[in-house]
């Protein structure tokens, strides 16, 4: 193979100084050692689930792993398990804390912080809905201001559909709130 070459499929890329370098095609990813089975597929599935909505892959991962934990959980621990930096883990856990799925405890007599998954899991919904409303509130206004028909008739569309949303979400959280006592 010629200096400075590369090729796939298991060969050898070289470099001038001579240096070599194996390409192993399907090699596993080793950095989730401790996370096996079907405990690290499900904290997988669980982040490629939630990423799409927006939320970091640390942070999903994360989310899926305090789902599967008995107790809650310390940083060094999420480390370890994970296999991320402490302090990705505490960013990842903080941002979680803001969106109410997850809750801090601390050890009696510790400064340390532990991590659980939120009983109250509606909320983010929540949020959601006053987003929603938020939304479609402005939405109306900007119908109000707008010049053109078609422009003032989209936005004041527009707002009820997000009204609507909101209003089918509450609803939802209102049917849902008594089964969960």
């Amino acid at each position: 193979m010629a200096e400075g070459s590369f090729a796939t499929g298991g060969t050898t890329v070289s470099g001038r100084h001579g240096f070599h370098v194996w390409h192993i095609r399907n090699m596993p990813n080793l950095s989730n050692k401790t996370l096996t089975g079907t405990k690290g597929r499900f904290v997988e599935d669980v982040a490629r689930l939630l990423v799409p909505w927006g939320v970091p892959q640390t942070a999903a991962r994360l989310y899926g792993y305090l789902l599967l934990s008995a107790e809650p959980v310390s940083l060094e621990r999420i480390e370890r398990d994970l296999q991320i930096s402490k302090s990705s883990a505490s960013v990842a856990a903080r941002l979680l804390e803001q969106y109410m799925l997850v809750d801090r405890h601390r050890e009696r007599g510790s400064k340390r912080a532990l991590y659980a998954v939120s009983d109250n899991y509606e909320g983010m919904l929540d949020a959601q809905n006053r987003l929603l409303d938020a939304l479609a509130q402005r939405l109306k206004q900007g119908a109000a201001t707008a010049a053109s028909g078609p422009a003032r008739d989209r936005l004041a569309g527009m707002a009820a559909f997000y009204l609507a949303i909101r209003d089918a979400l509450d609803l939802a959280l209102k049917r849902w709130r008594p089964r969960r006592t």
